[in-house]
């Protein structure tokens, strides 16, 4: 787990010293960081994350690169769902919702089609990769 932690600290690191901008794999794509608590340690933890936005919702992915369990920010957001994001240089508090259904379905392909390594996720795995919504309060 540490050398993920490290590569997500790099990235975070990275995105708030460029103004919500990051280079590598990620160059050009709309990115957060997502700042949430444990659902079972009580900390605050903050990851980047890929979104899509449509109108003013966010929507964000439990690909884990299409690992077969979800992402622990994922079991953490069910839980306590009132968490905050970075968008640039603007930091503000959301709710997250879990969207399901036809228009998670509808959402996840809009995403892919924008970023089709999260159609390849999705194959990569049996589970059926989440999709969150998440609203400025």
């Amino acid at each position: 787990m540490t050398a993920l932690h490290d590569w997500n600290r790099s990235i975070i690191e990275e995105f708030r010293a460029n103004e919500g901008r990051v280079g590598g794999q990620f160059e050009g794509a709309t990115m957060l960081l997502l700042t949430h608590t444990g659902r079972k340690s009580g900390e605050k933890r903050t990851n980047p994350l890929v979104y899509f936005g449509e109108g003013d919702v966010m929507y964000i992915f439990g690909s884990k690169g299409g690992a077969p369990t979800n992402p622990d920010w994922y079991l953490n957001l069910l839980a306590h769902p009132d968490v905050s994001v970075e968008v640039g240089t603007e930091t503000f508090d959301v709710t997250a919702t879990e969207v399901t259904g036809p228009e998670r379905d509808r959402i996840y392909a809009a995403n892919a089609a924008l970023r089709p390594g999260f159609a390849t996720y999705q194959q990569n795995t049996t589970r059926k990769i989440p999709v969150i919504a998440l609203r400025r309060k």
